[in-house]
């Protein structure tokens, strides 16, 4: 770990000397909501994609491979998700778990669009943020900190937007920033082998406990006088 850290400041000091650059979301992008105007009907038989809260809630990058379908007219103005949007649940039983986070990381060819329940942030500039790294930046347990500060509510928490365009994110170079993916991606990939691993010593460790309470369980004849 600590030779990704100084690969990481190497790069940091090589591109910006002075120190990472930091924005407030606001100047950087504008946010956009979900479907409106849908009835139930649309949704038992639709002809396009849609993304909902709990694909946005469950993946940090957009799950593209899905059968929720929404009716949309070629006359309706609907926002339509685009490549490197970050997509945010718009609220929450409580404010810690509102505003999670989900980037549309790969490029699709038909049109996707947004739960209603939700809402969008698109860049002015794409070039400023690599997709693979937003969906990194805005799942950090201090991110998700600030993003928890715009919400409020009693039973049911909802996000400010006027609140949210407030926080303060950070700009590296592309460099630092594909330096970051590369190194948690491959965390990403070894927890999964991880978890696999543990499922079947986990699978093996019941089969174990089978067997053996199988053995202590029964008895035979000769026991039994």
């Amino acid at each position: 770990m600590t030779k990704h850290i100084s690969k990481i400041e190497k790069l940091i000091t090589e591109f910006c000397p002075k120190g990472v650059e930091f924005k407030v979301i606001g100047e950087l992008g504008y946010f956009y909501g979900g479907l409106s105007g849908k009835s139930k009907d649309d949704f038992s038989n639709g002809n396009a994609k849609f993304v909902t809260y709990m694909n946005i809630y469950s993946n940090i990058a957009v799950n593209t491979e899905i059968n929720d379908f929404v009716k949309v007219g070629d006359d309706e103005n609907q926002h339509k998700i685009e490549y490197g949007d970050v997509l945010f649940t718009g609220s929450s039983e409580t404010p810690d778990e509102c505003g999670m986070s989900s980037v549309l990381t790969k490029k699709v060819d038909e049109a996707f669009y947004l739960n209603s329940f939700c809402f969008g942030f698109r860049l002015h500039d794409k070039n400023l943020f690599l997709p693979e790294f937003l969906k990194y930046l805005f799942r950090d347990e201090q991110m998700r900190k600030q993003i928890a500060k715009t919400a409020s509510g009693v039973t049911r928490f909802n996000v400010s937007k006027k609140r949210f365009a407030k926080i303060v994110i950070p700009i590296p170079p592309l460099a630092v920033q594909e330096e970051i993916v590369k190194i948690l991606n491959g965390f990403t990939e070894l927890e999964a082998e991880l978890e696999a691993e543990l499922e079947a010593e986990l699978e093996a460790r019941k089969k174990q406990y089978g067997h053996y309470r199988e053995k202590l369980l029964t008895f035979n004849e000769r026991e039994r006088e």
